[in-house]
């Protein structure tokens, strides 16, 4: 019998039993040693690296202040501030470039919202599967991304409407109550009034959001629902146990920022040195051109260069993000598959062969029960 991971660590040490749904703590504690059997035993850099692609067209990665970092510290003769200052010029003499520019940014943006729904089904998928399947998963749940996409693809159209609505309907009301001054009650209580309701309208769709990548999604890949269906059986759930799905939102939110932190600290250095050598080389090159007598002037050779040398670093630093977060990543989806599996027995059946363990002090009544039963002391 293989020995348990962590036999000296009492909270760790649960028995095997399947009455009970599990508490958010137990669920995240099944996730946790979950993702270090898919991560670490055994070590695989294609799963890895496989993983960190999906993660990555997640959305994947961890804000550093090293993006603080810009390619305008090389020398001032480059010319990249006189680039933007030309780009502007031009955007502003021609507006169907702003025209075309945000159409482009809304294409980028809408493309960006599906990559996310189909790959949510894609994470899923590998953790069930313990390997990612990418043509197949993507075949199979084809229908399913696309009914998350559009559902997301509404709410998020939905929020962002809502939200200029409301600043376009209460600027009158602000620009008024500016006209008596700033020191103006009526000014402050409804600039205050407006940044509450942006903040709680910002926190309750970043709560729908979230409960639907880790609850409802593992419930529409293992009963085929749209999300409207699956959100309803998730309702239901909710309304019998408002307790641990309340409990659950806290411990999942704290995962976050605790491995958010984490990553933070390990990125930090590592996006320091690239930016650093980035840095470094692009001034060896302009250095280099200087002692031969040459000087760096923007033409088509030189901005193909200057595009494949920043093009380079872009793909260094979404590589790192990718591979340093995804472990944050897996854990956080298979702690939500396993909180919601142990109260939605088609998600469980699709769980890896082990099952889900359970609090020592259920085991151990369920043991007593067992005992008596068979005849031993009452």
């Amino acid at each position: 019998m293989k020995p348990h991971p962590f036999p000296r660590i009492p909270f760790l040490r649960f028995e095997r039993s399947q009455r009970q749904p599990l508490t958010p703590s137990h669920a995240l504690t099944a996730a946790f040693h979950d993702t270090v059997d898919l991560l670490a035993r055994p070590l695989d850099a294609t799963l890895w690296l496989k993983l960190s692609l999906v993660c990555l067209l997640l959305g994947g990665g961890t804000p550093s202040a090293a993006f603080n970092w810009s390619l305008g510290s090389l020398p001032g003769d480059i010319g990249f501030r006189e680039i933007m200052a030309r780009l502007r010029e031009t955007l502003a003499a021609h507006p169907w470039l702003i025209v075309i520019a945000s159409v482009l940014a809304v294409g980028l943006i809408v493309g960006l919202l599906y990559l996310r729904s189909v790959f949510r089904f894609v994470l899923v998928d590998a953790i069930l599967h313990r390997d990612v399947r990418l043509r197949a998963s993507l075949r199979d749940t084809r229908r399913l991304g696309r009914s998350y996409f559009r559902w997301l693809l509404v709410a998020v159209m939905g929020i962002s409407l809502a939200l200029i609505a409301g600043g376009a309907a209460a600027f009158p009301y602000l620009r008024a109550a500016s006209a008596a001054g700033l020191r103006s009650v009526a000014f402050w209580v409804i600039l205050v009034a407006i940044l509450l309701a942006d903040v709680a309208v910002g926190l309750a769709a970043g709560l729908v959001i979230v409960l639907t990548d880790d609850l409802v999604v593992p419930i529409m890949y293992a009963e085929g629902l749209p999300v409207f269906a699956a959100w309803r059986r998730l309702t239901s759930k909710f309304k019998a146990e408002p307790g641990p799905f309340t409990v659950y939102v806290f411990i999942r939110f704290g995962v976050a920022v605790i491995t958010s932190v984490a990553i933070l600290f390990l990125l930090f250095p590592l996006l320091v040195g690239l930016f650093s050598g980035a840095i470094i080389t692009g001034t060896l090159v302009v250095l280099t051109l200087h002692l031969m007598g040459l000087a760096w002037i923007w033409n088509p050779v030189t901005i193909a260069v200057g595009a494949s040398g920043l093009a380079v670093v872009i793909g260094l630093v979404l590589a790192v993000l990718s591979v340093v977060g995804m472990p944050a990543q897996v854990l956080i989806q298979d702690f939500g598959i396993c909180f919601i599996a142990s109260r939605f027995p088609s998600v469980k059946a699709l769980l890896p062969s082990s099952p889900l363990p359970e609090p020592a002090g259920d085991a151990g009544l369920a043991g007593g029960a067992e005992a008596v039963s068979a005849g031993g002391p009452s």
